[in-house]
């Protein structure tokens, strides 16, 4: 302890020089240290307890006691002046006051101060330029896939033959497998299936062969729980005869007396004299009489299936109240079916015939007249615009964007499809389907590379685009080309930029049903595993028959397999995802002939470059690095639909392809081919973005 400088209290006497304080006295003098101090305003010794001799005693301020008699007990002179006091831990707020007050704890508190402020400001400022400087991320429907299910052939959950939306919900584990994040189921509205679903007799409910509005909802969160997304089909060009409106409108009842199109026609017989030429997509007369209401109703598609009325306000009200249900159920987008049918000319004048020298009495078919007054009408995209604006008012949700896409006009001038993505200033759908890779007559180098090249050319700059190689309305891919072509097509369709579209069983190669008795032969249920029914269903038969490869082509056996074409689709999809010139960059046609096509996918910033080699024909070898000089004289085979062949170098000079086989390289490259002068108008991208390596992050201004 310091000295104390001070006096204590003696006894009767103070003590001669040289004379020693008994030790009893010093330990009774010590005990009144801290109470003398505390009233003569010492400093407090936070340190230590007060000596309990002093516990609970009160000073009696009203008794007069003598004060006693002080001496100078025999110390050092300096040890009674007071100490220099440093700082220690727990010292009381007057005490830390008066040494902060310092110059040196001032200063360094205040470079401190300063030093974080600064840092803080950095750390906006930083945050600001990356948020700037950020590419836009690819929202849902563009990341991922989207696997397409005809709910009546995927599962059956009820043996009664039929699939339906339990079944769905009990075979999602396969859809993330696919590491496939969307997934489109196709009509189930409740309909009397006259054209498989797409004639709804009600938009608000779901047809009993699929199940119930519950299994419905709980379909929908199991999706959801899996952080999947659903999109689905929505048909508002008509109805099916059975529907509420369409009753209600024959008996010419309050407003829904204008919901369809209702014409005067003269019945003499068996003969109607129909308004005009008008060819359904069916065949034959797009009129049909009703002996209710004693005119015509007008149908694009089956007599069934009468056409609404889009010139009647209150009917295009009625198609946004159903996509305001739906929305609220929580579902992630639509599909809108047929809507270059939405409107019809007023005028009711004959279609021009494609043959003008054909008896006009004679045309029965679609094909033979030029549908100039019944499809794309002017008004019709204005229609289709204020859907995306309803459908807006659901996306304001971080993550909870809605995804519209529509059918366009796959048959017809590219250009006419291309106005479904809308304007500039005004968004219409986020892509129309694009099927031209479905429509093409003969496979081959070429013309993969026509029906690629004229999306990509005409795509409005900034738009996205997609790809499909199968639907519910075409033949599967092994029926069209052959079985040995269905895994390099899947490579296309996984490598091109865009959101590529997978048809159910398209995974594992399925085919057609080869019978000459089955309307729908790409139907056929889907192929689960080796048991009987395919796995399809647990009862005895199932809607349409499986086709009998399923004891090989399914995906039980096919999990098992390397080399198989589910392992390879796989793959694929999981490059797809983690590779970002795959993911989002540069493609530019390198080559093409009648056997292969060739193209790269290229990243700005990143020096590992990917490229296609697709032989969609016979047996091939071709020179790469002579088309492409700057390319290195080696390259890896990164994937290959044959599986021993994968890390594997090949020559670029020389690269041979089976017919049906499809290479993806990798090779590392300083010069892009998309920065070649030569390749200029063969390279495109989409959403655009740039690699820095040194922070590991895309930028867009490079």
């Amino acid at each position: 302890m310091r000295g104390y400088a001070g006096s204590l209290p003696c006894c009767s006497e103070c003590l001669s020089p040289g004379q020693e304080i008994p030790s009893k006295m010093v330990d009774e003098e010590a005990k009144s240290l801290p109470m003398e101090l505390s009233e003569k305003g010492g400093v407090e010794n936070n340190g230590f307890v007060q000596n309990e001799a002093f516990d609970d005693k009160e000073t009696d301020t009203s008794s007069q006691e003598e004060t006693p008699k002080t001496c100078i007990i025999g110390v050092n002179p300096e040890a009674t002046e007071e100490p220099a006091l440093e700082p220690y831990a727990g010292m009381p707020k007057e005490v830390l006051l008066k040494f902060s007050s310092q110059a040196r704890y001032r200063v360094t508190r205040e470079i401190l101060f300063w030093l974080i402020i600064a840092a803080a400001v950095m750390l906006v400022c930083a945050t600001i330029a990356i948020i700037a400087l950020s590419p836009k991320c690819l929202d849902w429907w563009q990341a991922s896939p989207i696997y397409q299910i005809y709910p009546r052939s995927f599962k059956d959950s009820d043996m009664d033959g039929n699939g339906d939306l339990k079944g769905i919900q009990e075979k999602l584990d396969h859809i993330v497998n696919l590491n496939i994040k969307t997934v489109w189921i196709t009509s189930f509205y409740k309909s009397p299936l006259k054209d498989l679903g797409y004639g709804a007799e009600d938009f608000y409910d779901i047809d009993p062969m699929f199940g119930s509005m519950s299994d419905f909802e709980n379909l929908l969160a199991a999706i959801h729980d899996r952080g999947l997304k659903v999109i689905m089909d929505i048909i508002p060009n008509h109805t099916s005869d059975k529907h509420r409106w369409f009753q209600l409108s024959r008996n010419r009842t309050g407003k829904y007396t204008d919901y369809y199109i209702w014409q005067d026609c003269v019945q003499a017989g068996a003969v109607i004299a129909v308004p005009n030429n008008w060819v359904s997509v069916y065949g034959n007369s797009s009129w049909q009489f009703d002996d209710v209401r004693k005119q015509c109703y007008f149908h694009q598609f089956g007599k069934e299936q009468p056409d609404l009325n889009f010139r009647n306000l209150a009917v295009q009200q009625e198609i946004h109240d159903i996509i305001k249900f739906w929305l609220g159920k929580g579902v992630d987008g639509f599909s809108f079916v047929a809507v270059k049918f939405l409107l019809e000319a007023t005028h009711l004048r004959n279609e021009p015939q494609v043959n003008k020298s054909q008896n006009s009495e004679s045309i029965t078919a679609y094909s033979e007249l030029y549908h100039d007054y019944t499809t794309t009408q002017v008004g019709m995209h204005d229609i289709i615009r204020s859907f995306r604006q309803t459908m807006d008012q659901y996306s304001s949700e971080p993550g909870r964007y809605r995804f519209m896409g529509s059918d366009g006009d796959e048959k017809e001038d590219i250009g006419a499809t291309m106005m479904y993505y809308g304007t500039t200033f005004v968004q219409e759908a986020d892509f129309p389907f694009n099927f031209y890779l479905i429509n093409m007559k003969n496979l081959s180098g070429n013309s993969i590379f026509e029906a690629v090249n004229l999306w990509m050319k005409n795509m409005p700059k900034g738009k996205w685009p997609n790809w499909a190689v199968g639907s519910p309305n075409t033949a599967r891919i092994s029926s069209r080309f052959g079985k040995k072509y269905v895994s390099v097509i899947n490579m296309l369709l996984l490598t091109l930029p865009g959101t590529p579209i997978t048809y159910y069983g398209e995974e594992i190669g399925m085919e057609n049903i080869a019978s000459g008795n089955v309307t729908f032969p790409e139907k056929s249920p889907m192929q689960w595993d080796g048991q009987v029914n395919a796995g399809f269903t647990e009862g005895t038969s199932s809607w349409l028959p499986v086709n009998p490869d399923y004891q090989s082509v399914n995906v039980e056996v096919q999990m098992t397999w390397s080399n198989s074409t589910l392992s390879l689709y796989r793959e694929l999809t999981l490059l797809r995802n983690n590779e970002l010139p795959i993911h989002r960059g540069w493609m530019c046609y390198i080559w093409n002939d009648s056997n292969v096509f060739v193209y790269v996918r290229e990243l700005d910033g990143l020096d590992r470059v990917f490229m296609m080699v697709l032989n969609f024909g016979q047996e091939s070898t071709i020179d790469l690095k002579g088309i492409v000089p700057s390319l290195p004289s080696v390259a890896t085979i990164r994937l290959s639909t044959n599986f021993s062949n994968t890390g594997k170098a090949v020559n670029t000079n020389t690269i041979k392809t089976e017919a049906g086989e499809g290479l993806v390289l990798e090779y590392k490259t300083g010069k892009p081919v998309h920065t070649m002068e030569a390749f200029q108008d063969n390279c495109f991208v989409a959403e655009k973005a740039c690699y820095s390596s040194a922070f590991n992050l895309l930028y867009v201004n490079c």
